[in-house]
């Protein structure tokens, strides 16, 4: 490594250092509330530094909302919790136009995706119009009411929870919709040591009050921070390989796998990648790009960009497990 780049990436961890100190705040200030669920916690700031939002999946119970909602409340932030059901409508949403009798025109009023954090619960439940509405905001960061477009606030982050268990009364996700969310995470049990904490701490019967400890500016500055982290070209080659080999598998002598995979990630999937590693970087305050921030946000970015063949389902084989046999067989630099 040159004098010159040594340089660099010792300016970027000395800003790295500075702009991350919220963290420690942030993560005691949730903890006062969730118990365990480290994981889920940790892949919901890297969504918040990596400007993704993110779909967790989980049994009902597994305090999904409940961490959204304390995140949210920890940061000086607005935040909007949306249930999803069947009879929702994209207006009840973005909002919609109303004629007003006495200026005798049309006004908007905005409707409650004009958050900085979202919360869309059950996204599952609610039919394609809604998700289309929902997919505008998501991807362009506006939305459209009349004629007009309106731009959404910084940060804004739909973080939106899924029940796998329960199909009744559901409308799949599009898979362009869900090609959108930057992270995909599968929500686990918290351990019997977790529970007994859980059972101790939420069957006392108070509530535990969550202060704001970070603003929003923060976070805004911790993003620029994490965009700078220094990226080396073996790493970034690294990132390609791993998502061609879901597309072209025997380029990679993964033959067992062509006839698993129907479609392979897409380049959104490359840079969502580059994004999350280097905010899990910043999460373990490094100025630089290791291959282990790759491996560790893997699945969580390819685990919902892999469609598997029908040979694959009727093998029992999920993405996830094509996606953990290219993570341990494309080779590491």
């Amino acid at each position: 490594m040159s004098e010159t780049k040594s340089l660099d990436i010792e300016v970027i961890q000395q800003k790295i250092k500075q702009e991350s100190e919220f963290v420690d705040r942030l993560l005691a200030e949730v903890g006062r509330v969730i118990v365990g669920q480290n994981m889920m916690i940790q892949r919901l700031l890297i969504g918040l530094l990596a400007d993704g939002h993110v779909l967790m999946e989980g049994v009902p119970g597994l305090a999904k909302t409940l961490t959204v909602k304390t995140l949210a409340q920890a940061i000086d932030t607005r935040f909007r919790r949306l249930q999803f059901t069947p009879d929702l409508l994209p207006a009840d949403l973005i909002g919609t136009l109303i004629y007003d009798p006495k200026d005798q025109e049309f006004k908007t009023k905005k409707g409650p995706i004009f958050a900085n954090i979202i919360l869309a619960d059950e996204i599952n439940r609610s039919p394609a119009k809604v998700q289309s509405a929902l997919l505008e905001a998501m991807q362009e960061h506006t939305v459209t009411i009349g004629e007009h477009s309106y731009p959404l606030d910084d940060p804004f982050l739909v973080l939106a929870t899924q029940n796998p268990i329960e199909q009744e009364g559901t409308y799949p996700l599009p898979e362009a919709q869900v090609d959108r969310f930057m992270l995909k995470l599968a929500v686990e049990y918290p351990t019997g040591e977790e529970e007994l904490q859980i059972m101790r701490r939420m069957s006392g019967g108070g509530t535990i009050e969550v202060k704001p400890v970070v603003s929003p500016e923060e976070i805004v500055r911790a993003r620029a921070a994490t965009a700078m982290i220094y990226m080396d070209q073996q790493v970034e080659r690294y990132i390609v390989d791993l998502v061609l080999a879901t597309r072209d598998p025997a380029a990679y002598g993964l033959d067992d796998l062509v006839d698993l995979i129907s479609y392979g990630a897409s380049p959104r999937a490359t840079i969502c990648l580059a994004k999350t590693a280097r905010a899990h970087a910043f999460l373990q305050r490094r100025g630089f790009v290791t291959p282990d921030d790759v491996r560790a946000m893997g699945m969580d970015v390819l685990r919902h960009r892999v469609i598997v063949t029908y040979e694959a389902e009727a093998e029992e084989v999920t993405p996830e497990d094509v996606v953990r046999r290219i993570l341990d067989r494309v080779e590491v630099p």
